[in-house]
């Protein structure tokens, strides 16, 4: 049975560092739309809001196809991402199906102050290309930034030092699982 792990969140609530600690303490392929929308952002530039919202569609997209790329070749994928909800469900729903995928979620949260924070130390970093404009647009926060509607485990993670071993205790839980839903 495949299985795929979705760490998902508003921007700066550490999804990306969470998920790197979780595709490197499982041995798991990691893809994130930012890999993609980097990318974009290089070949294509950058712009306005609207800009922003067409590449971040086109990311998603290629993160799905390759989420089914690797599912053909391995039994499990790890994707991270803002994930929205209400409208990310249906390609992630499509992809199940087609690979009898197991889902977890894991929603990712912080302090609105820590996100602040976050979202200043990155577009002072100059590995982040300044396409997202993370400080101007990410700190709106809405109904999508929760998790998605689909079957399988849910997970919140606020980030704190002792909460780790307590997601991964619930993550294990579900990988030695082998029912359909959790």
């Amino acid at each position: 049975m495949s299985r795929l792990l979705i760490v998902t969140g508003a921007p700066a609530t550490g999804k990306s560092t969470l998920a790197a600690r979780l595709a490197a303490d499982y041995g798991l392929e990691l893809w994130s739309k930012d890999q993609f929308k980097e990318s974009l952002f290089e070949t294509l530039g950058s712009g306005d809001a609207a800009w922003s919202r067409r590449l971040s569609d086109a990311s998603f997209a290629l993160l799905f196809d390759c989420a089914d790329r690797v599912l053909r070749r391995t039994s499990t994928v790890l994707l991270e991402a803002n994930f929205r909800r209400g409208e990310h469900e249906a390609p992630l729903s499509r992809l199940c199906q087609r690979r009898g995928c197991r889902v977890a979620q894991v929603l990712c949260e912080a302090d609105e102050t820590v996100r602040a924070a976050r979202l200043a130390q990155r577009s002072a970093e100059p590995s982040r290309h300044p396409g997202h404009a993370d400080a101007a647009r990410a700190m709106r926060r809405s109904a999508q930034d929760d998790f998605l509607e689909l079957p399988g485990l849910r997970l919140r993670y606020g980030g704190e030092a002792g909460g780790y071993p307590d997601l991964r205790a619930a993550l294990d839980q579900w990988w030695s699982t082998s029912s359909t839903s959790v």
